[in-house]
């Protein structure tokens, strides 16, 4: 029994789980044990599912996908279609939001596809796709093949198309020095999909009297591999970027930024990835602890940026529709900052007020590997968006303004451009 019925109320108990013995007293086991007793199993996660939503299937929920790590953990041989149910999970984690137990489910699915991945052997052209992607996204010569996929961009069919993005001038680097300074980790594909981020972050902190810092040793967050199944690339990468930025940390740098929440996301947790590694632990905690989306900076900048932004700049943009990504609004539980503090600054932003809680089916490689559904979400996300009709979208993270862009005329941005564009007015 899951739950029992005691007259007018429902009492619901924590899951039982029995590990098999090749789990047992492992970190991943004893990691996922712990999660899954939290689950009361009462269902509250599947109302806000996108994948349950469109598609009607508990094991296409949060619900039933626990179920399936679950059996997993207890013996039970994974199949094909197990792995296809774990797949289809955009880890947009807005059942953690909605949980009212503290499930900690975007740990526990990513315990589960490793398992299962281990278990259940892919088709040729599936493996081959996704070492595409967690190789060729982190590459250096992505930078070089986006531009030569935009140098043609018109020749292109629409399927390709709409993951190149046209071509964008990234604008003057400020070159003034600061006694406060921050770290900025570029990303993988933002400096070459949409390099006008970076410096439009970089100027508008400038404006502020704080110096933006990019480590070039820094590189890939790690999410990409890590996503994909290849942890051991992944903490590679993770490792690396410790390395690169713990010298700043001990010359007293202000914060890790990140203007990227799917990076920030993945940053924020390198204190859990490598909690149990001796040499990385304390080094991953504190980079942790020092990261910081750059919406959180907001309330300490807007004061310094009023003097600077005259508000008929900002209003001269007109209505602009604020899609919060998942990886802010749950991964981070960052959410009301970005439309609070750009409203104090005069711009008019609005969030739809119909879904806006919903993932748009960007999801990092998501759009590539389910393109269906991804489709499906996007052109969802836009019907809510267009609704308020507004002069552009602005969002948080790469990922969520190129799949959006690759379905709509209306502009899609970051929200920090927006700013960087009034106060050069």
């Amino acid at each position: 029994m899951v739950c029992s019925i005691r007259g007018d109320s429902v009492l619901f108990k924590n899951m039982q789980t029995h590990l098999a013995p090749e789990y047992q007293h492992t970190a991943d086991g004893q990691e996922a044990e712990a999660i899954l007793r939290k689950c009361v199993h009462c269902g509250f996660c599947t109302a806000t599912c996108p994948t349950y939503q469109l598609l009607g299937d508990e094991l296409d929920g949060p619900r039933g996908r626990i179920y399936l790590i679950k059996q997993v953990l207890e013996g039970v041989a994974p199949t094909r279609d197990t792995q296809l149910h774990l797949d289809r999970c955009l880890t947009c984690r807005n059942c953690e939001t909605t949980c009212p137990s503290g499930v900690e489910y975007g740990h526990l699915i990513d315990i589960g596809r490793k398992l299962v991945d281990e278990k259940v052997p892919r088709p040729m052209a599936e493996q081959t796709v996704r070492w595409a992607l967690k190789e060729g996204l982190t590459s250096p010569l992505f930078a070089p093949a986006m531009k030569l996929g935009q140098s043609v961009r018109a020749l292109l069919p629409e399927s390709l198309k709409a993951k190149v993005p046209q071509a964008r001038s990234a604008g003057a680097w400020p070159t003034q020095s600061h006694a406060r300074k921050v770290l900025l980790l570029a990303g993988c594909v933002q400096p070459s999909m949409s390099p006008n981020i970076n410096s439009a972050t970089a100027r508008v902190l400038d404006a502020c009297g704080i110096q933006t810092v990019v480590e070039p040793l820094a590189g890939c967050c790690g999410g990409v591999k890590f996503h994909l199944n290849d942890q051991d690339a992944a903490h590679l990468q993770m490792k690396t970027n410790i390395d690169a930025w713990w010298p700043h940390v001990g010359q007293g740098v202000e914060a890790i930024v990140m203007n990227a929440s799917g990076c920030g996301v993945t940053v924020k947790d390198y204190g859990h990835i490598f909690r149990h590694d001796p040499a990385y632990a304390e080094k991953a905690r504190r980079i942790s602890e020092l990261t910081q989306d750059l919406s959180e900076l907001l309330p300490s900048l807007v004061p310094l940026l009023l003097p600077k932004l005259k508000p008929q700049h900002a209003q001269q943009q007109g209505l602009l529709a604020f899609h919060p990504p998942c990886t802010l609004q749950h991964g981070q539980q960052l959410k009301g900052g970005v439309e609070k503090h750009l409203s104090a600054l005069g711009f008019k932003v609005r969030i739809t007020g119909n879904e806006a809680h919903l993932c748009c089916g960007s999801a990092g490689t998501y759009s590539v590997l389910q393109p269906v559904l991804a489709t499906q979400l996007r052109d969802r996300k836009l019907g809510n968006l267009g609704e308020m009709q507004p002069t552009a979208i602005i969002s948080a993270n790469i990922g969520c303004i190129t799949h959006l862009q690759s379905g709509t005329e209306i502009p899609v941005r970051h929200w920090v451009e927006s700013v960087d564009a009034a106060l050069s007015t």
